[in-house]
C-alpha cells in the first residue's frame, strides 16, 4: 500500500532552487562582465550564505535533509549499483545523489571561496585579496576562472543528465518532490519534520548565514 511522505521540508526546497537560480545569475554576470560583474559578487555572497546554511540544516533539518541520512558505506553504495540495496535509500538522497550533493557542495564552497581571493586586474577584485600574498591570488583566480568554472558546470551538466534519466529509464520523476516536497512510496519511511518551528529555525539560521558572510566582506573592506 503506498504512502505519501514528506521527503523535503520548505527550507531545503527553497535552498535547492534559490541555490540553482543563484548559479545561473553566477554564471550570467560573469560572462556579461562590466558592470554586471557587481551581481557576480552579490550572487556570490548569496550562494555562500546558502552553502553555510546547508551545512547547518544538514545537522539540524528535516529527517531525509540531514547529512546522516545519506552517508552510505561502500557496501551500501556497491548494493544500490547491484540494484539490491535498501529500498529506503531510494526514498531521500539515494547513494549516486549523495555523491552528487556533496561534490556540488564542495566545488561550489571552493568556487565561491576563490573567488574571494581573486582579482581580474581590471576592474573586478574579490573582498579578501588584500589578505594574501599575489601568489595565492594569482593562483585562486586561476582556479576560479580556468579550472573551478569547468568543474562546476560539469558537475550541473551531470546532475540534469542524471534527472532525465532517472525519468525516462526508471520512470522516476526527481523534479516534483523538490516542488512539492512530497513522495510516494510503497514501504514504510519516516516524513521529515516540516512544522512553521522548523521554518522559523530556518529563517533564523539562514540570517545567521547571511550576517556572517556580510560580517566577513565588510570586515575584510
Amino acid at each position: 500500500m503506498k504512502q505519501t511522505l514528506r521527503v523535503w521540508d520548505a527550507p531545503t526546497r527553497i535552498f535547492h532552487w534559490t541555490l540553482a537560480l543563484s548559479v545561473v545569475g553566477l554564471v550570467v554576470s560573469a560572462n556579461i562582465g562590466g558592470m554586471a560583474m557587481q551581481w557576480h559578487f552579490r550572487f556570490g555572497y548569496l550562494v555562500l550564505s546558502l552553502l553555510l546554511f546547508r551545512v547547518a540544516w544538514g545537522l539540524v533539518g528535516g529527517y531525509w535533509s540531514r547529512f546522516s541520512s545519506f552517508i552510505y558505506r561502500p557496501s551500501q553504495i556497491v548494493s544500490y549499483l547491484k540494484g539490491v540495496g535498501d529500498p529506503a535509500h531510494s526514498v531521500g538522497h539515494n547513494p549516486l545523489g549523495a555523491f552528487s550533493v556533496f561534490a556540488l557542495l564542495s566545488i561550489l564552497l571552493l568556487q565561491v571561496g576563490s573567488g574571494l581571493f581573486s582579482d581580474d586586474e581590471i576592474a573586478a577584485s574579490g573582498p579578501l585579496v588584500k589578505m594574501v600574498t599575489g601568489d595565492w591570488v594569482a593562483t585562486a583566480t586561476y582556479y576560479h576562472k580556468e579550472v573551478g568554472k569547468f568543474i562546476l558546470l560539469t558537475l550541473v551538466g551531470l546532475h540534469l543528465a542524471a534527472m532525465v534519466f532517472y525519468r525516462l529509464k526508471k520512470g522516476q520523476n526527481l523534479v516534483k518532490p523538490m516542488l512539492s516536497g512530497d513522495k510516494e512510496v510503497d514501504f514504510a519511511a519516516p516524513s521529515a519534520s516540516d512544522l512553521p518551528a522548523d521554518r522559523v529555525r530556518a529563517s533564523v539560521i539562514f540570517l545567521v548565514s547571511c550576517a556572517v558572510v556580510w560580517g566577513l566582506v565588510s570586515w575584510a573592506g
